[in-house]
């Protein structure tokens, strides 16, 4: 279905235009007609589906803008999802002249939330936790609330976020409504749905479109093995940007730590981290400065990396779903994609799981094909970026081309092949630049100007 056919606001089409967006995707195309006409709705639909946009767009038409007071509030899981969705309803409205869309997550002060929150704002996206806290200050004005979007609430059920849930949405206006948007559909999200839904339509997208191509390997090993035999698999696939999956937090840092010193680009995201690390580590692996992320689920929730080469399950889940949920992050966009698991003889019993749920076998794959562990038979996988960032983002007018401009104008001087992917958030960016080059733009950008002021520039290490 053509966007076009859908009863979108002229501004909400001209935006889709501009982004290219032409045919809608399957969840899209059923939710969105629903979705307008007020109804409550149960989506499920995996990670990448376009759901986002699904609820954004028609959250976005009901925003009535002269009235800047908080008529819409999406709770996601994590900081990092708050962050993605906020962005992407900003560029789906970004011809809705006066749009104010907040995050307030944890691992951020909460005075500025709070402050802004004062100041007005159309549309809040949150995480369970902080939302609570804002209400519990009384800073969070709720009564006037249209919509009520739970983004992948089953993740939120899984964190232990269900009393914080149903104590939000008792906040809230009985006359609201409520979109519920879940991968999966135990009877968690079912008893919620019952409880503070009305009659709502039920949209299922399993697999509608062609599934990923996406090759499935296991290698066999003892528990002690694992990381040796990780770095073999490195070596072997040389991916220019893969996520590596673990069950602990404590992994994580221990693995990390172990790529570091065999030379390997690796960066740790575990859920103790303060939200700058966070950030400062997402940056480094989106615009490839980092080649490995390690990550627990939980971390790992709502990142989403274009071109991802690979996904290495480390420490098999012992659930099918997060299973499908880590490997979907390959082999999007029409790309052959490639998850690789770590089985040990205790993992036999999760594989058969795997298997049985996906209704795909895993193929066996011999570690006997891979080189040695050491970095001087096969190479180091090092990247070829570094990351710069600079203290000022888009509440301070930076835009991209700014920084562009500042690196290769006369005072800069570098070539365009030397900057990479730049990365602007609201109170600071960050700008991937060629490695060789990497001490030579950090001198120019400290010693010049951009937009003709001074900025505090430093290396992301």
């Amino acid at each position: 279905m053509d966007f076009a056919a859908l009863a979108l606001s002229p501004p909400l089409l001209q935006v889709l235009e501009e982004l290219d967006f032409r045919t809608a995707t399957p969840i899209q195309a059923q939710s969105i007609p629903v979705l307008l006409q007020g109804r409550d709705l149960v989506g499920q639909a995996r990670t990448g589906s376009g759901k986002t946009a699904a609820f954004a767009l028609p959250l976005l038409q009901k925003i009535q803008l002269p009235q800047r007071r908080l008529q819409a509030l999406v709770l996601c899981p994590t900081r990092e999802l708050c962050a993605q969705v906020a962005g992407e309803i900003r560029r789906l409205g970004r011809r809705l002249p006066g749009l104010q869309v907040l995050v307030l997550a944890g691992g951020q002060p909460v005075r500025p939330q709070v402050n802004a929150l004062e100041k007005g704002a159309h549309i809040a996206v949150g995480t369970p936790g902080r939302i609570l806290d804002l209400l519990e200050r009384q800073a969070l004005e709720t009564g006037r609330l249209s919509t009520v979007v739970l983004d992948e609430a089953d993740r939120m059920l899984d964190m232990g976020f269900r009393e914080d849930m149903e104590r939000i949405l008792r906040e809230t206006p009985p006359t609201r409504q409520t979109v519920l948007f879940s991968a999966t559909f135990p009877p968690d999200i079912e008893a919620l749905s019952r409880t503070f839904q009305k009659e709502p339509a039920r949209v299922t997208v399993v697999e509608a479109e062609a599934a990923p191509d996406i090759q499935q390997l296991r290698y066999s090993c003892a528990p002690e093995e694992k990381t040796a035999l990780l770095l073999r698999i490195l070596r072997h696939h040389q991916p220019a940007a893969a996520i590596v999956f673990c069950n602990l937090k404590a992994t994580v840092v221990e693995l990390t730590r172990a790529l570091v010193s065999a030379r390997v680009s690796a960066d740790g995201l575990q859920g103790d981290m303060e939200q700058s690390e966070r950030d400062n580590v997402m940056a480094k692996f989106r615009n490839h400065s980092t080649r490995i992320l390690i990550a627990t689920d939980v971390a790992g929730r709502g990142i989403d990396v274009e071109a991802l080469d690979a996904v290495i399950n480390f420490d098999l889940p012992s659930q099918p779903e997060p299973y499908v949920h880590r490997i979907g992050r390959t082999g999007r966009a029409g790309r052959t994609g490639l998850a690789i698991s770590l089985v040990t003889p205790q993992d036999e019993r999760k594989v058969e799981g795997i298997e049985q749920a996906t209704g795909v076998k895993l193929e066996r794959a011999s570690p006997e094909t891979l080189p040695p562990a050491d970095a001087a038979s096969g190479g180091a996988l090092e990247s070829e970026w570094e990351t710069l960032l600079i203290s000022a983002g888009r509440k301070d007018k930076m835009r991209p081309g700014d920084i562009l401009g500042a690196l290769t104008g006369e005072a800069g001087g570098l070539k365009a092949s030397d900057i990479g992917k730049i990365d602007i958030h609201d109170r600071h960016a960050y700008v991937a630049v060629s490695r060789r080059v990497a001490r030579v733009a950090l001198q120019r950008l400290r010693e010049g100007r951009i937009k003709g002021r001074k900025y505090w520039i430093e290396r992301v290490g």
